[in-house]
């Protein structure tokens, strides 16, 4: 599925360039009488169609919920019935990088006469579109996690839809002090990759971990764990967005959400800057 779009991430506009739709009460009031349809992927080689089939089943429940094929995605779009979750590939509109990058989307079925016109009532960084499956599936838990806890959350609180969001949740930055920060030494910036370089800066608890003990944090529910979620080009020498986010192995929630334009002084991964701010 890919789209070109002017679109809302986690309904801030503080980001992004412009946005596509904010949902309403009614949105989210019919979002959650609906069946939920999960979209496998175009690609039949993918390993995200098994990985997303075993989180839905451990991590959905605010919705029913049903796996369909993608060549069924183009008819049962069109009922309203229906909202669905899938991965679709963005291109940020006016963006002369024209990096293509995967988001984890919740939208709306109805009589849409483009996909671009389904209402998107979250979306969610997960990945550059030409980076391996390997690179997030093992994080897909925490995403399925927190798209539920963000929609009830803005159920309950409409009054925060059209606010900045993003200061809601960077608004917990202070917490990560109290948890342990869990991070990959190859998604670190080149000054910050080594324990030692770390603690120079940020002199509070903290791991280099592999994925695999991210992946174990998020299925324990380990409440004492932070790790970072980084969305970029991976080695491809694409210079477009880093995105950087701290999320809760439990709770899910957003502890720090920034990106930055990836170039010489600012390479792809967690900035000592970035470090610097959550020490805070």
């Amino acid at each position: 599925m890919q789209r070109t779009v002017l679109f809302i991430l986690l309904v801030s506009s503080s980001l992004l360039v412009s946005a596509q739709y904010v949902p309403t009460t009614e949105d989210l009031d019919h979002f959650m009488k609906t069946k939920t349809l999960v979209v496998r992927d175009k690609n039949p080689l993918n390993t995200f169609d098994a990985e997303i089939e075993e989180v839905m089943a451990q991590e959905w429940n605010i919705t029913e919920y049903e796996i369909i094929p993608f060549s069924e995605f183009e008819e049962k779009r069109m009922n309203p019935d229906y909202s669905f979750l899938f991965l679709t590939t963005v291109v940020f509109e006016k963006d002369k990088l024209n990096a293509k990058y995967r988001f984890l989307n919740v939208s709306m079925g109805g009589d849409y006469f483009h996909l671009n016109m389904m209402p998107d009532l979250v979306s969610v960084p997960v990945a550059y579109a030409n980076v391996e499956d390997e690179s997030y599936n093992y994080k897909l838990g925490i995403l399925v996690r927190f798209i539920q806890q963000h929609l009830r959350l803005i159920h309950k609180h409409p009054e925060i839809i059209s606010a900045n969001v993003f200061k809601q949740y960077n608004d917990n930055m202070k917490d990560v002090k109290q948890k342990t920060l869990y991070l990959l030494e190859n998604e670190m910036a080149n000054d910050i990759n080594s324990a030692a370089k770390i603690r120079d800066i940020y002199p509070y608890k903290f791991k280099l971990v592999s994925r695999e003990d991210i992946r174990q944090a998020i299925q324990d529910r380990d409440d004492d764990v932070v790790f970072l979620h980084k969305v970029g080009p991976e080695g491809t020498r694409l210079e477009a967005r880093c995105y950087k986010v701290l999320i809760g192995a439990d709770d899910a929630s957003f502890y720090y959400f920034d990106y930055h334009m990836i170039s010489d002084k600012k390479p792809d991964g967690f900035l000592s800057k970035d470090l610097k701010k959550i020490r805070k």
